[in-house]
């Protein structure tokens, strides 16, 4: 174990002792945080505290931080829909519900165990749990992602993301009439200073740019095609939310009362990128899910 010492300054003073823990250290969550708390480890002036102790300015906090576990990706046969394959990248539609790679805790059922079992040449840039991964999207998003082959391919698509001449289009449903057809957000992206879960526009955020245009009005509701300039985390739902149109189906950035989804309703559709090795332009797209394309009917025939 590695001993960590922590003094409690006048910004945390007040919080819980698992809010406050993980607001100073990112890479613990609270949920981790208590459970150290449980098995005694974590102490406060030389003494275990409380899972509910709300720290006070200058306490001293001690943690035997356990040695992390080793981690081993499991393959497994997930069937996955390849829509293009070559010895450099591999194309593949995610359905929605899948989480792209294994985080401890969730080390079954990722897009990664699936893409192990299917081809055993992934790029290694990203170490063990996220093999030839170059961008991600979220788990309860469905659609386009393009996994590195190799390490020459994944500084490739990289470099591509990075130079923001990938091709990114989304089609998201979005509560609200939006009265104009087209619009660019650029508001900075960073983590919600009132919930370390959540992203948010604020001043100090990364730069962040999203094109939309509107595909069809139906009701209270916008079927909108978002165009990702850059790729921050949750950069869609933080930007609709931000300008008042919310994704559907996201109580996490949007009202609490919306359509019962299992998720936001945005699909990755279109991806484009120059191949790593040949350079030349690529482009894929891929239908709505049954899920979304009944969503939408649906509501049509609401509004008949």
């Amino acid at each position: 174990m590695t001993v960590v010492t922590i003094t409690i300054e006048t910004e945390n003073a007040g919080e819980r002792i698992d809010k406050a823990l993980s607001v100073i250290n990112e890479e613990w969550s609270r949920s981790q945080i208590a459970s150290w708390i449980a098995d005694g480890i974590v102490k406060v002036n030389g003494e275990v505290p409380k899972a509910k102790y709300k720290v006070k300015e200058g306490d001293i906090v001690e943690i035997d931080v356990p040695e992390p576990e080793p981690l081993e990706v499991i393959p497994e046969d997930l069937d996955l829909e390849i829509v293009y394959e070559d010895a450099d990248v591999i194309v593949v539609n995610k359905p929605k519900g899948m989480v792209v790679h294994p985080a401890p805790g969730h080390m079954t059922g990722t897009l990664v165990n699936g893409l192990m079992y299917h081809c055993k040449d992934l790029s290694g840039i990203n170490g063990v749990l996220r093999p030839g991964i170059v961008h991600r999207i979220d788990k309860d998003t469905s659609g386009l992602l393009m996994v590195a082959k190799n390490d020459h391919a994944h500084h490739s698509l990289v470099e591509q993301l990075v130079n923001k001449t990938v091709t990114r289009k989304y089609t998201a449903l979005v509560h609200g009439h939006i009265a104009h057809d087209k619009g660019t957000i650029d508001a900075p992206i960073g983590r919600d200073p009132k919930d370390r879960q959540k992203q948010a526009v604020v001043d100090n955020g990364k730069h962040a740019v999203t094109h939309f245009h509107v595909k069809e009005r139906i009701g209270k509701y916008t079927l909108v095609e978002c165009r990702l300039e850059t790729g921050r985390t949750h950069q869609i739902r933080v930007h609709m939310n931000y300008i008042g149109f919310p994704l559907v189906g996201d109580p996490k950035y949007g009202p609490k009362k919306t359509i019962d989804f299992g998720g936001q309703v945005l699909h990755a559709g279109v991806l484009g990128f120059n191949h790593p090795t040949s350079n030349e332009y690529l482009e894929f797209e891929v239908p709505l899910p049954d899920d979304f394309r009944q969503l939408l009917e649906q509501l049509r025939t609401e509004e008949i």
